[in-house]
């Protein structure tokens, strides 16, 4: 299953986004959403699951949780918006990814079997960060690498 990773938004859904995540089967939003109408865009390419950050305070963001456990294609996945909020051991718990934004920078890093993902940010540009997002393919308790996109 070819997944597609985005975070830190903030209302803009670029141009770029669409061809990135051509073929997906699902995308994960991790949070600083921005506007009521990103989620349904993305929806458009795939299914969507999302979860809100900390400019998400607007109504319309309410039903989106602050974290999200779910599983996809045998893939144990936890999101939260900013991983320094992390309280538990994903190791632990059974967890195979731990996907967070926040930062806008792109990261991805292994630890204890657990496959730490930061996307970036496919938003308006931070500072001098590059504009990113992630594709990854997952399956039968395999995670495969990530492959960042720097869109602009």
């Amino acid at each position: 299953m070819k997944i597609g990773v985005v975070s830190d938004t903030h209302g803009l859904l670029r141009e770029e986004v669409l061809p990135a995540l051509e073929g997906v089967q699902h995308i994960l939003h991790a949070g600083d959403i921005g506007s009521a109408d990103i989620i349904p865009a993305l929806q458009e390419i795939a299914p969507t699951s999302a979860i809100r950050g900390n400019i998400d305070r607007s109504e319309w963001a309410e039903k989106f949780p602050e974290e999200l456990q779910l599983e996809l294609s045998g893939i144990n996945i936890f999101m939260l918006h900013d991983l320094k909020a992390l309280r538990s051991d994903p190791a632990r718990e059974g967890i195979d990814i731990v996907i967070s934004g926040h930062s806008h920078k792109p990261a991805s890093e292994w630890r204890d079997g657990v496959l730490y993902l930061n996307p970036g940010s496919c938003g308006p540009r931070r500072f001098r960060l590059p504009v990113t997002l992630v594709t990854l393919e997952i399956g039968d308790a395999i995670v495969g690498e990530p492959v960042f996109h720097q869109l602009i």
